[in-house]
């Protein structure tokens, strides 16, 4: 049973998918379009807060996401708003958790709410979702396998999900429900989408590892050791694919491979999509269309072998 709501959801891309994420923002907006799916991108939305301003003023970060929230809900009428990034969902949620359950986050967001001019956000007013979720609960596998028409038979997938995407798990109270919901453990919906497009979804024990995207600038070192993990790790379980559904981890990802190479003479093999970029693949989308070429990693050698590019 698929959710009516989420045929139609307000679209929160943020910033790092009007940046190096683009090819992210790209395919999701193309797989939408061919799924029948509608998006509607929040009007002048802001930053999240991201881990910059997190790490300096969380309640400010808790305001940050909550205008996200408020425009969504409160002007522009939708119950729910889709966050394709892990960063901008996990911050979404956590102001959602903390405007729920702390005085203080409400106090300091009602006080900014209105110098800004705008309705304050109170909790429960819109939910927060992953593409992910938009996904599994607007179309589901079964309505994936009818409209595959290039499967991805034969491309072994590791699916990462990386750290955020279930962590820490209070904050994601409809996950670890039982049957039919996302685990904060072991997280599968990327690999139910995947393999109901025909990949072999590799048995992946790093899937919530962290890359080190937050160290990128302060230590490249350490985040370039914490790629290769993961790299080794999908090259031995035999994947073909890494598939990401974060820009911060697929950058990452895709910058820390090739430094590997350069800096410690180390070259792994897997390379790097996004899962939106995978599924539009599977419905018979072009490349180009899903900003294929627009990734460091060059899949399109792989692609064009196993038939799913031109």
């Amino acid at each position: 049973m698929t959710a009516k709501k989420y045929q139609k959801v307000a679209y929160y891309p943020g910033c790092a998918l009007e940046g190096t994420g683009h090819s992210y923002n790209r395919s999701t907006k193309a797989l939408g379009a061919a799924l029948g799916l509608e998006i509607d991108e929040v009007k002048n939305w802001n930053c999240c807060g991201a881990m910059e301003v997190k790490n300096i003023d969380p309640k400010l970060q808790t305001y940050l996401s909550s205008r996200v929230m408020a425009i969504a809900a409160q002007e522009m009428g939708y119950d729910a708003v889709m966050a394709p990034c892990n960063g901008c969902y996990h911050n979404l949620k956590k102001a959602e958790y903390d405007l729920a359950n702390d005085e203080e986050s409400r106090q300091v967001v009602d006080s900014l709410s209105k110098k800004a001019g705008h309705g304050t956000y109170k909790a429960g007013e819109v939910e927060t979702i992953h593409a992910l979720d938009w996904l599994k609960e607007s179309i589901g596998e079964d309505g994936i396998r009818e409209r595959v028409r290039n499967s991805l038979k034969g491309l072994k997938i590791a699916n990462y999900y990386g750290c955020m995407y279930t962590r820490p798990r209070h904050i994601f109270p409809e996950k670890d429900k039982g049957p039919g919901s996302e685990s904060t453990s072991q997280p599968h919906f990327m690999d139910d989408l995947l393999a109901a497009a025909g990949a072999e979804i590799v048995d992946y024990p790093l899937k919530t590892a962290c890359c080190g995207g937050a160290h990128s600038l302060s230590d490249s070192d350490i985040s370039t050791k914490l790629v290769l993990n993961l790299l080794r790790a999908a090259e031995a379980c035999g994947a073909d694919v890494i598939a990401t559904e974060c820009p911060t981890c697929h950058s990452g990802l895709e910058m820390h491979q090739v430094r590997a190479e350069k800096r410690f003479g180390i070259k792994t093999t897997p390379v790097i999509l996004y899962f939106t970029q995978l599924l539009g693949l599977a419905l018979g989308l072009n490349p180009r269309d899903l900003g294929v070429h627009e990734n460091i990693s060059d899949s399109l050698p792989l692609l064009r072998e196993r038939g799913l590019a031109v």
